[in-house]
Order: C-alpha cells, then sequence, then structure tokens
C-alpha cells in the first residue's frame, strides 16, 4: 500500500475537494484549505503548530485493525473513508509546540448514514489505549440512553467481537456490562445521559446528535472537567436539526465563521457536509431536489452509501410536500425549522440585515408604524412588534423590531428557563417582578412609540388585552381588535411569507429570538388553501410570528381601503 496509507487517502479527498473533482459544498471546501494553508505555515511564530504524519497514521491504522459489528460488513476489518481519514489526521496529526494535540474541540456535521457512530466509537476506544492517558474517561453522551448507545454498542461490539485486541490493551467487557474497562489504566469507557456529576474528567467527550439537545448543559459540564486532563478533546458530531435557537445551531454559526476566516481558534476542527446555500457564504445557492444536492452532501457518496435507497428517497420527497423536510435533514443535512415548518428558514436568513437597529429606523423617513401585541399567557412571554412598512405594491418593503417580556419567575421555572435567561443576558428580552408579566410596562412601551412616531394603529387579540387596549385608547391610541381566526390571519402569512421569499423584509440580524420562534412555525391548511399559525410543541414559542401577522393584517386593511377608494373614486 506503500508509506503513510490512510493519511494518503485523507490528503486524495483534500485534493480531489480542492481541484473540483470531487464535487463538495462551501463549507467543506474551507475546511480542506484551512488545512492546505496551515501546512504552508505550520511552525511559523505566529502558528506554532506542526503536522505530525506519524501521529494521524498511527490513529488511523488503530482504526483498521477493528471490525464492523453488523450489516454485510460484520466481522471484516474496518476501512475508514476518505472523509473519515481527512478528519482523522487533522485532529491527531496536529500538534502544538509542546507535542500535544492541537485540537482540543471537534464539530463534525454530515447526513446520516454515513458510519459516523462506528468512526467515533473507534476514536473512542483509541483514547482508551492508544492514547496513552492513564484512567482516561471516555463518555458518549446524548439526551436520551437509546441515543447514547448509538456509539457505546458499536464500541461494545468491537471488543467483544475482537479478542486479540482485547487482550493486546487488557479491555474487560462483560456481556451484560454498562461500561468498557481497562483496568491496568483505571481507564472507563461508557454511556451518559444528562450531565456528568461535578467529579468526572473527561480524556475525551463524544456528543452525539448535538441538535436534540436543548441546551449546552451536558457539553458545558464535560468542557470544565477537561481542564484536568493535559490533550482532552470535546468531539461534536451530529446532523442538521430544526431548532434554530438551540446550542448545537449556535456551535454551528461559530464553526462557519471559523472556517470562512472572520474567526480565528486553532483550537477547534470544523468540517460540515451540506449542499451551498449563500447563508453559509456560497455565491450561488444548490437546489434541494437535485441528484448534484446529493452527491455534495454526501461525504461517503462514492465508497459505501447505498445511493438506490437514497435516490429513492429523493423520488419519494419531490412527489411528497410532507416529506421534504425531513428528507432535506437527514441526507442533505439542511436546517428547516420545524418538522413539518411552514417557512423556508434559508430564505428566511437571508433577510436578517447586521446592525439594524431600532433607532436607525425611527431616524429614517418614509416608513409607516404598525404595532400589534401578542400576550397569550400572562405567564410567559408578551410581546409588542413594531412593523414599520414603506412603499406600495410589489415595491413594499417591511421591517420589524420587537420587545418581549416574561416574569421573572420563569428565569428559575419555565421551560425556556436557559433561553430566556440567555436572551435576558443580550438584552432581547425584559423580566418584570414577580409570576405574571407586567402590563403597565407594555402600556408604557407603546406610550413611548406614540411619543417617537406617528402610529397607524395598534393590533391587537382581544383575549387577555382588554383592559390594557382600554386603557390606550383612553390615551388616544388607536387600537384596533384582530381575533386570532383563519379569516383575520390567512392573507396576511401569506403576504408574510411572499415577502419574505422576495427579500422585502427585513430584521435585525442578531435576533435570535425571532429566528427561533420563526422556525416553529407549523402551517395549518384547509380546504381552501387557508393558513393558519401553529407549534409541534407547547414549549415551541411562537409569539413573534403571531404579533407580526396582527400587524400585517392591520397594514394589508390599509391597502384594501385603499384600494377600495380608488375602485369607486
Amino acid at each position: 500500500m506503500g508509506a503513510y496509507p490512510w493519511v494518503q487517502k485523507g490528503l486524495a479527498f483534500c485534493n480531489a475537494v480542492l481541484t473540483g473533482e470531487r464535487p463538495a459544498g462551501v463549507l467543506v471546501v474551507n475546511a480542506c484549505k484551512r488545512f492546505r494553508r496551515d501546512l504552508e505555515r505550520q511552525g511559523a511564530d505566529e502558528f506554532p503548530y506542526v503536522f505530525d504524519i506519524d501521529e494521524g497514521e498511527r490513529w488511523l491504522a488503530h482504526l483498521a485493525r477493528l471490525k464492523h459489528v453488523k450489516g454485510p460488513l460484520a466481522g471484516r476489518y474496518y476501512e475508514p473513508s476518505g472523509w473519515q481519514c481527512f478528519c482523522t489526521m487533522n485532529l491527531y496529526g496536529w500538534r502544538n509546540s509542546e507535542g500535544c494535540r492541537r485540537f482540543n474541540e471537534a464539530y463534525i456535521e454530515c447526513p446520516r448514514g454515513q458510519g459516523k457512530s462506528f468512526w467515533v466509537a473507534g476514536l473512542g476506544l483509541g483514547h482508551l489505549t492508544i492514547d496513552g492517558e492513564t484512567g482516561a474517561e471516555v463518555f458518549c453522551g446524548a439526551t436520551s440512553e437509546k441515543q447514547a448507545w448509538e456509539v457505546f454498542r458499536p464500541a461494545r461490539g468491537m471488543c467483544l467481537n475482537n479478542p486479540e485486541f482485547c487482550a493486546e490493551y487488557g479491555i474487560e467487557v462483560h456481556p451484560r456490562s454498562r461500561a468498557i474497562y481497562v483496568m491496568a489504566t483505571g481507564a472507563r469507557f461508557e454511556p451518559l445521559i444528562g450531565v456528568p456529576g461535578d467529579g468526572a474528567a473527561p480524556s475525551f467527550a463524544i456528543v452525539d446528535e448535538y441538535h436534540e439537545h436543548g441546551n449546552s448543559d451536558q457539553v458545558d459540564t464535560m468542557t470544565t472537567g477537561m481542564q484536568k486532563r493535559t490533550q482532552p478533546m470535546m468531539f461534536v458530531i451530529t446532523t442538521a436539526g430544526s431548532d434554530f435557537g438551540g446550542p448545537c445551531r449556535e456551535k454551528r454559526q461559530d464553526c462557519v465563521k471559523i472556517l470562512d476566516g472572520s474567526v480565528v481558534d486553532e483550537t477547534v476542527f470544523a468540517i460540515i457536509f451540506t449542499i451551498d446555500t449563500k447563508s453559509d457564504g456560497a455565491e450561488v445557492e444548490d437546489r434541494w431536489d437535485t441528484v448534484d444536492a446529493l452527491i455534495k452532501a454526501q461525504p461517503g457518496w462514492f465508497e459505501h452509501i447505498n445511493r438506490a435507497f437514497i435516490l429513492a428517497e429523493l423520488e419519494k420527497a419531490k412527489r411528497n410536500p410532507g416529506k421534504q423536510a425531513a428528507y432535506r435533514t437527514k441526507y442533505l443535512d439542511q436546517w428547516v425549522g420545524a418538522k413539518a415548518a411552514w417557512m423556508n428558514m434559508l430564505k428566511f436568513q437571508a433577510c436578517g440585515r447586521k446592525g439594524l437597529t431600532l433607532d436607525r429606523t425611527l431616524g429614517e423617513q418614509g416608513w409607516r408604524l404598525y404595532l400589534a401585541l401578542d400576550a397569550a399567557s400572562k405567564i410567559d412571554l408578551a410581546v409588542l412588534v413594531a412593523l414599520f412598512v414603506r412603499g406600495s405594491g410589489s415595491s413594499t418593503r417591511y421591517r420589524v423590531h420587537f420587545d418581549r417580556w416574561i416574569p421573572e419567575a420563569q428565569l428559575s421555572d419555565g421551560k425556556n428557563k436557559d433561553r430566556y435567561t440567555k436572551w435576558r443576558e443580550v438584552e432581547r428580552v425584559h423580566v418584570t417582578e414577580g409570576d405574571i408579566v407586567d402590563f403597565d410596562e407594555i402600556e408604557q412601551r407603546i406610550l413611548w412609540y406614540r411619543g417617537k412616531a406617528e402610529i397607524a394603529a395598534v393590533g391587537y387579540d382581544p383575549w387577555q388585552l382588554t383592559q390594557l387596549a382600554t386603557h390606550m385608547l383612553a390615551e388616544g391610541v388607536p387600537m384596533v381588535e384582530v381575533p386570532m381566526t383563519v379569516r383575520q390571519i390567512s392573507a396576511p402569512m401569506k403576504e408574510l411569507e411572499a415577502v419574505i421569499y422576495d427579500d422585502r423584509f427585513e430584521y435585525d440580524l442578531g435576533d435570535e429570538p425571532l429566528v427561533w420562534q420563526v422556525g416553529n412555525v407549523v402551517a395549518k391548511r384547509d380546504k381552501k388553501q387557508n393558513v393558519f399559525p401553529d407549534k409541534e410543541r407547547e414549549e415551541a414559542k411562537i409569539d413573534d410570528v403571531v404579533a407580526t401577522l396582527i400587524a400585517m393584517n392591520r397594514a394589508l386593511a390599509v391597502v384594501e381601503a385603499t384600494k377600495s377608494f380608488w375602485e369607486t373614486a
């Protein structure tokens, strides 16, 4: 096979991506460019890292001595794919000036069916054995026992089916054991659900399917425990998900910046296998319903993928809109919002504008202002949206700014307490004292707007808000009831979708609560093709969207009234 056969396989993958021989998305291209750039500057004062080809090959050779445990390959030696060779040689080949590993964190995102569980399980066994860490602690963490065992089960099977490997390193694993041990070094490998105890000191922590995590507690706790280790590694591997406000999406966005060079972090390795979108920095977006898109997103397409099966899934998704979201998530690694999402989140994210502050909008001429309130529950989130409208007809543009309120009790006891706490820290939500939202603060905010601009109308759902509306009417504020019915909301919902797709809608790019809520919206449709917003679970808030639709109702009412006037003049 020649010298360094496995590293050569990883290099071949990298070269094929950079020459265009291997179709790949911009995020994979950027990862390969980063490796090539780092090779050219290794050892420089500003880049004190070197690529140790022997170490990269050692880890890949370790993987190649493990055996498959299920399917048609069961019992045969594992052959890492080109993309797995590339990732492995990066993670273990790069060393710092002290001889320790450069990377202490990995974020790898790819579609399902790429053999990622077996691969990372093999790496976990490497940290248990060839890494030489005394008392190594390897955890495979997840939100459920079933998911945690997706990685632990193949690791356990590799040991049970390879007695020579176990004998060489003194590995002990019993048929009913929930852990793998090396008694001579005190090392252990076990699944983990939830947050580890304070005494844990992971040397290698695997977080599988991070998109399913509602918060970063597990990752944060394991990361802080790693400070006791010389060269630990946090290994996050996942497919895309639907929670645009979750910790996985946040981590992904940070890694996109590392890959495009706008953020420098030499200790994080990242690669994301998906199709091209402008939000990821691509000049041209890929269509989801093509074979070319599949080839780009599937790193193992030319090696071990059941192509016939996936192509059949593509045809099903093209015929059935209800299957499209699942197909795009599982096979193209696209983040698509709710499982039956209303909005194309890539289109929506393209409407975000950096630095779009309320002061900036109020300082611009020509905007008409509509306010709207959604306060479906006094004990949770209440929203006031300021919808600014400019122009007419097909050139009409819309811009939104939000105020949000939650009662203080939600920071300690609500299902979204982690999100609300974070949003409070970045000033995206106001916290009122007590157990219910203080509507007096909302009234004061409406009056503040009246002092800044002429308010065309304030739309509100009369449920829960009758008293507030009475107070505002007494102050001369133009309050208008907009009941949450299909008749009132369907047209605004269709219009909002249209202007987003036409890039005539703007919001502050940093408004994470809005992005999360838009991704939660499911469109309920009736036989007359009317639409109405809904959500898949209680904690998936959509209040920002509901408030925006109420405001759109008032803006469209003015348009319709104008039409009627000219048509009857």
